[in-house]
């Protein structure tokens, strides 16, 4: 997708996605045969239900028709939330995963890799939980963004949920 097509989208859908309080991630255009396919990832603090996407989907296909912004081929219109597996870019990314398992790969001479529980995030940071190893106690560490290559939330599959554990 070209730049100016990306940014033209981004502009037209940026409102109708904050209307629904949601975060534009992502948009990414693509071509399945002879048809473009126009991918929205959406997302939000509080994840993104089923019927948002339904409703937002109905939104943007209603102003993608009132405009020439797809061009005069047929597309196909996905909306979604980003996945598990998602790396780690924005602030607000990490923010939402807070008192999740995080495999970092770390930048410059500290360079490896670390797993470790976000347990909090500020501007300038992440304080962390590294698991001990064979029967040792967690560890602590603070770990600044600059020092961060890149980031993912790991799936734990033993993992209780927030709702479990305050029941």
């Amino acid at each position: 997708m070209s730049t100016t097509q990306s940014e033209r989208l981004r502009g037209l859908l940026e409102p109708l996605v904050s209307a629904q309080q949601l975060d534009l991630e992502e948009i990414e255009v693509s071509r399945a045969g002879r048809r473009g396919v126009l991918r929205i990832i959406v997302d939000s603090d509080e994840g993104v239900e089923l019927d948002a996407c339904a409703e937002l989907s109905r939104a943007i296909s209603q102003k993608l028709d009132e405009t020439d912004a797809m061009g005069e081929g047929e597309y196909v219109l996905e909306v979604g939330s980003p996945g598990a597996d998602r790396p780690l870019t924005e602030h607000r990314h990490y923010v939402r995963a807070t008192g999740r398992l995080a495999r970092f790969h770390l930048a410059g001479d500290g360079s490896g890799e670390l797993v470790a529980r976000i347990l909090a995030v500020d501007e300038d940071g992440l304080d962390l939980e590294v698991p001990g190893v064979k029967g040792r106690k967690p560890t602590a560490r603070r770990l600044a963004f600059d020092e961060i290559a890149k980031a993912r939330v790991e799936i734990e599959f033993n993992r209780k949920d927030k709702k479990e554990e305050e029941a």
